[in-house]
């Protein structure tokens, strides 16, 4: 009598809530054993190259936003740069420790999201409530500084929407300072919990060689032992300056791929503690006439040409708007009018910041980088992101391309998930840390 072997076909989502109801992996299954898997990614397109296209340069900010979803001002930042670098701008130096400082808070609560959500995936339920309390306090702070917690639109060419509040070294310290306690409370909770462990080490293995070929980066290539990090091999803004480690692992399992982030977002702390140190001391919050001038006002002023003394004045703008007042506008803004829309004060007094204002906005007449192209590569959350832009001299970009990390990720998922059992899909899924915005874009 002979036996033959029957492989049962398995649909792993998109209903299952490990899945994010975007996700279909078509399973062959030998028992428990995953002898063939087919990932399906297609259910969430939403068109942001084409969006892109169809838009001016600052237009595009939103869709960034929208791209990794979790920590959206790395988007927008990478974005910037590449336009940017297109057009030649330098971006003052407090404007380039801002967005260093954003990025690494970004960093933080994507890495919190990715952990505690895998955590509570293999039933680790206070894991995530920690985890997320902590993104609770980083949000805070962001939504202090862009005015909003997810969806920020901060960046702008040229620099960034507003400066940093009066008193944001002080909160950001305080912040820093308990998101480090919950990381130690969760390495006592997670890291040598027997369940915990036994479910990531020697599961979800990829090779270095075979990362490497698939294009993988970010922590699940440095889980490989891959010592690959935008940041150092090719330093934007001022990471230069920045003392970081780069922390790596050795068997590019799901253990490894944990551990790369818990300790990343340690050195992302101590980013964050230089760029305070570090940034140059922005204007003081002191108006030079002690008087704050409704903008109604100051437009009807304008209007009728009683422009003595105006200037001098600070104009009380809406808390969305704040930040980008005269008295900050040359610390977040490169030296370009053609790129950078003007300070409120002057738009609201005289004719001719109205007009450059509304140069800058309007159709057709928007900022304009040269004919050319450009790629332009950071360090997101999860690898390398990047955008290629093609410019054919108008307002808008003639191609947008992105280069998401956590796609190649996706396109080894099949392979890495064949030899192992059902139950694995969980933890090794978790681990890719996918964002369906900047994967089926």
């Amino acid at each position: 009598m002979t036996e033959t072997t029957r492989t049962m076909l398995l649909n792993a989502g998109p209903a299952h809530p490990a899945m994010h109801g975007v996700i279909r992996i078509e399973l062959g299954l030998d028992g428990e054993v995953i002898r063939q898997a087919d990932v399906e990614i297609g259910y969430l397109h939403r068109g942001f190259e084409k969006h892109c296209e169809a838009s001016s340069y600052t237009q595009c900010f939103p869709y960034t936003d929208r791209l990794n979803y979790v920590s959206p001002l790395i988007n927008n930042f990478a974005f910037a740069a590449g336009v940017e670098k297109l057009m030649g701008l330098e971006v003052p130096e407090r404007c380039q420790y801002i967005r260093v400082l954003m990025s690494e808070i970004s960093r933080i609560c994507d890495h919190l999201t990715c952990i505690g959500a895998s955590a509570m995936e293999l039933g680790a339920f206070s894991v995530f409530l920690y985890m997320i309390k902590a993104r609770e306090w980083l949000w805070e702070l962001v939504e202090e500084v862009t005015g909003a917690r997810l969806t920020v639109s901060y960046g702008r060419i040229g620099g960034v929407k507003a400066d940093l509040t009066a008193d944001f070294a002080e909160r950001c310290r305080e912040v820093t300072s308990k998101v480090s306690e919950v990381l130690g409370e969760v390495d006592e909770l997670l890291t040598r919990n027997r369940i915990f462990y036994d479910r990531m080490r020697g599961v979800g293995v990829i090779s270095a060689e075979s990362a490497v070929a698939y294009g993988i980066t970010g922590p699940f290539l440095r889980s490989t032992g891959v010592d690959y990090d935008v940041r150092k091999a090719s330093p934007y803004f001022v990471y230069d300056r920045m003392d970081f480690d780069v922390p790596v692992g050795g068997q590019g399992d799901n253990m490894d791929r944990y551990l790369v982030r818990m300790e990343e977002m340690r050195q992302s702390l101590r980013i964050v503690e230089q760029c305070l140190e570090q940034m140059p001391e922005g204007p003081t919050n002191v108006d030079p006439d002690g008087k704050l001038i409704a903008p109604d006002l100051m437009a009807d002023l304008g209007k009728f040409g009683k422009t003595r003394g105006l200037l001098s004045n600070e104009v009380l703008i809406e808390p969305t708007l704040q930040g980008s007042e005269k008295r900050f506008h040359d610390r977040v803004y490169a030296a370009d009018k053609a790129s950078r829309l003007p300070a409120k004060e002057q738009v609201y007094s005289n004719i001719e910041a109205l007009m450059n204002h509304f140069k800058i906005v309007m159709m057709g007449h928007g900022i304009r980088p040269p004919r050319g192209e450009v790629y332009f590569p950071m360090e997101g959350a999860n690898g390398e992101l990047a955008f290629y832009i093609v410019s054919d001299g108008s307002d808008r970009p003639w191609r947008v391309r992105c280069h998401p990390p956590c796609f190649p990720i996706m396109a080894a998922l099949s392979s890495i998930l064949e030899g192992d059992q059902m139950a694995d899909i969980i933890p090794t899924f978790g681990s890719v840390n996918m964002i369906a915005g900047e994967l089926d874009r």
